[in-house]
């Protein structure tokens, strides 16, 4: 299979299709690159070269004990990006992957990159603090961990409910893509499963936010009930000084699957701008 291999020889799986501006896609907890689906086809049949892995501990990447922080995580960013000569590149996080999007423009000066996007993103901070009073508070995350610990596939079959907003005038999907997402996720490392959950639930990216100094599209549906909107896209927005944000109204989580069409085409409209 076609791997990158990182600075502490951790093989990450990449598909990399056609040819043209590279745009590399990092996805979302608890999936894999395949949830990428409908967006790498449409925007490699537009003519740019699409680059999308599984996470390091997900899908069919090695799954080593640790180096799920966002420095590693972003490490590994730059691995792919160096590894397949990457310039010149779009850089696309959908929830969880925004937090690599967003240390990787911090920690590695964005090297290669001439656009960004945030999808669902969970950049700049979900934890609830004193000076973030609209974040999810740590019982939450706790919950989720237990969760896992307890029944990690009677969880995530639950959790992807909301993930898609099932039985919302604005969200949901078939049961099909209900069961493709569940067998992605339980594809993943388990302890890779709880530490990600610190990762993008307690990691601070507020100062990373000053790295980005290209063009950048948010995206975010206002009836995210996973990340919301208040303290993750619209706050990413304000706080990246070249951003647009686009608000779904009425939509959940998981766009790429919800609205992946509209999600195709705005990331094509943002590309060729």
């Amino acid at each position: 299979m076609p791997v990158v291999t990182t600075t502490d020889q951790t093989q990450l799986y990449v598909k990399d299709w056609g040819t043209g501006q590279p745009v590399v896609l990092i996805h979302g907890w608890p999936l894999n690159a395949d949830s990428w689906e409908t967006q790498a086809l449409g925007l490699a049949e537009a003519g740019y070269r699409v680059v999308s892995y599984d996470r390091r501990g997900f899908g069919r990447s090695g799954q080593p004990y640790d180096g799920y922080d966002y420095d590693t995580l972003s490490d590994d960013l730059a691995a792919v990006i160096g590894g397949l000569d990457l310039k010149n590149a779009a850089i696309a996080g959908f929830s969880m992957g925004g937090g690599e999007v967003a240390r990787y423009m911090s920690r590695h000066e964005g090297r290669g990159v001439a656009k960004a996007m945030l999808i669902s993103s969970v950049a700049p901070f979900m934890g609830k603090a004193e000076d973030n009073p609209d974040g999810v508070p740590d019982d939450v995350f706790s919950d989720i961990k237990a969760g896992l610990r307890d029944d990690r596939a009677g969880f995530l079959n639950g959790f992807f409910k909301d993930f898609y907003g099932q039985g919302t005038k604005g969200g949901g999907v078939s049961d099909p893509v209900l069961r493709w997402t569940w067998n992605m996720a339980m594809m993943a490392s388990p302890k890779a499963t709880l530490d990600c959950v610190d990762a993008f639930g307690k990691t601070d990216m507020r100062a990373d936010m000053t790295a980005f100094d290209v063009p950048t599209l948010v995206v975010h549906g206002t009836a995210d009930q996973t990340v919301p909107i208040d303290t993750s896209g619209r706050q990413a927005a304000k706080m990246i000084e070249n951003a647009g944000l686009k608000e779904y109204e009425g939509a959940p989580h998981g766009l790429t699957a919800t609205h992946a069409d509209r999600l195709t085409q705005d990331m094509l409209a943002f590309l060729k701008a």
